[in-house]
């Protein structure tokens, strides 16, 4: 299976060549240091010398769309998504506030037993925790508080703060492509307000590029400022076949690469490539247990089946972290 794929990843590097448009790259000029010499990074340069090189595959910068999923993509997910425990802590907070809300599930047992207590919840419970975590405040003092957690909050197991829990090939890839011309968009499941408080000063996309599920919001004056309220209520889900739905909304172009983790990304790279001309489709195998984590298949989180399957069937890249990443996380 793999070697079916990195045949094709081959294939496309040695075609590129044969066109005279795969040059060698010394190390110094090398823009993905943290990328092995494997057939994912031949594949992303062979794919970026085709559309940034007069010639039929030759792709405007108008229309160089690359989106990214967050989640498993351009930081980790494990052992659990990072904005439910940013809920944890905020519910927690907001529990020690209020008795009554102390005092009922979920937030009881989060109070008892922290992060531990997301095991016994359900998911209408999780949504619940999400919903009061997010909403009866305005956006900019949501984005205040998730900036200030963001600035304290570590991982349960390697300590780092989240934001070093970004994957450094990745950091490197998306600043290649804006300098090639490319508009990168981050295109994931998460809450859009959590992620605009910090993708600009550790992604470099700024807030018009993300892409994200979101609640409803309410226009209002307080005490003679206009301000928009958030509210508990879902407005959208940008999972699964909402990400190609809200891309068109948003941003109005098919992508041309689109770089995703899981079978909550199946529909979005489906679009890309039924798009014409040059396409690039491709997936993060979480296959390194020593330097970050293992799983696939049978995972609840991050699970890479159907998509797994769609790769192999259309020949999209596979990423293995274990043998085409030289580093995962950026140095502390």
């Amino acid at each position: 299976m793999t070697f079916e794929l990195n045949r094709r990843s081959f294939s496309l590097a040695g075609l590129a060549a044969a066109l005279g448009l795969a040059t060698p790259v010394s190390a110094a000029e090398d823009p993905l240091p943290s990328w092995n010499d494997g057939p994912a990074k031949r594949a992303l340069q062979a794919f970026v010398r085709r559309v940034t090189t007069q010639g039929p595959d030759f792709v405007a910068p108008a229309e160089r769309i690359a989106t990214f999923d967050n989640d498993g993509t351009l930081w980790a997910e494990m052992p659990v998504y990072f904005e439910v425990l940013f809920a944890v802590d905020r519910g927690r907070e907001l529990a020690a506030k209020d008795p009554a809300l102390a005092a009922r599930e979920p937030f009881k047992s989060l109070v008892e037993k922290g992060a531990a207590g997301l095991a016994g919840l359900t998911q209408a419970q999780v949504v619940e925790l999400v919903a009061v975590t997010h909403s009866g405040m305005t956006t900019e003092q949501f984005q205040q508080i998730a900036r200030a957690w963001f600035a304290t909050a570590r991982h349960p197991t390697t300590k780092r703060l989240y934001t070093q829990m970004v994957y450094q090939p990745q950091l490197e890839l998306l600043a290649w492509l804006r300098r090639e011309g490319f508009k990168t968009f981050i295109v994931s499941g998460g809450g859009v307000d959590f992620m605009r408080a910090f993708a600009e000063p550790v992604y470099g996309v700024p807030p018009e590029q993300v892409i994200g599920s979101s609640v409803e919001t309410r226009w209002e004056m307080r005490e003679g400022v206009p301000v928009l309220v958030k509210l508990p209520k879902v407005s959208s889900v940008d999972d699964k076949d909402g990400k190609p739905i809200n891309i068109d909304l948003q941003i109005g172009r098919r992508p041309i690469l689109a770089f995703g983790n899981s079978d909550g990304d199946l529909e979005m790279l489906q679009w890309t490539q039924a798009g014409p001309g040059a396409r690039l489709m491709l997936l993060v195998h979480h296959d390194d247990a020593v330097r970050e984590w293992a799983y696939d298949r049978d995972s609840k989180i991050g699970r890479l089946d159907k998509a797994w399957d769609a790769a192999v069937k259309n020949g999209w890249t596979v990423v293995s972290m274990r043998r085409e990443w030289k580093q995962i996380f950026p140095p502390e």
